[in-house]
């Protein structure tokens, strides 16, 4: 497989998806003990995988029902709002320690990543002539 196929994988962005934001958890919840730890990096990677999915799907839904400036911005923040609040539920429900901590470098990257897609598919759809 190539290096342009795998930059593309679906399944290779969610396991390291996963694995990055999973392992961030578990750093930022060491200092709680072993079990806690794991426990953050299981729910934050499964979250994050999860997250790969859900953002891009939502974004792309919503955003060609949306017309003019807010389809720039709103479907993105949506997706982010529901992404944010799922965090927070998923780790106060399980207990995790350190919970702000945990959520902040997810929720930076997804916003990155959601924002900038959404803006790049909004200016490629404005440049398509509608059939």
């Amino acid at each position: 497989m190539s290096l342009r196929a795998l930059a593309a994988s679906t399944p290779v962005h969610v396991a390291f998806g996963f694995a990055a934001m999973g392992g961030w958890a578990v750093w930022v919840n060491a200092g709680h003990g072993t079990g806690a730890a794991l426990l953050a990096g299981l729910v934050q990677g499964s979250i994050s995988g999860a997250l790969t999915f859900g953002l891009k799907g939502c974004v792309d839904w919503m955003r060609p029902r949306m017309r003019g400036p807010l389809a720039y911005v709103l479907p993105a923040l949506i997706a982010l709002m529901g992404s944010a609040t799922l965090l927070i539920l998923a780790h106060g429900v399980t207990g995790t320690p350190r919970i702000w901590a945990t959520i902040a470098v997810p929720l930076i990257v997804s916003s990155s990543y959601i924002l900038t897609y959404n803006i790049l598919r909004q200016r490629a759809a404005e440049r398509t002539p509608h059939a």
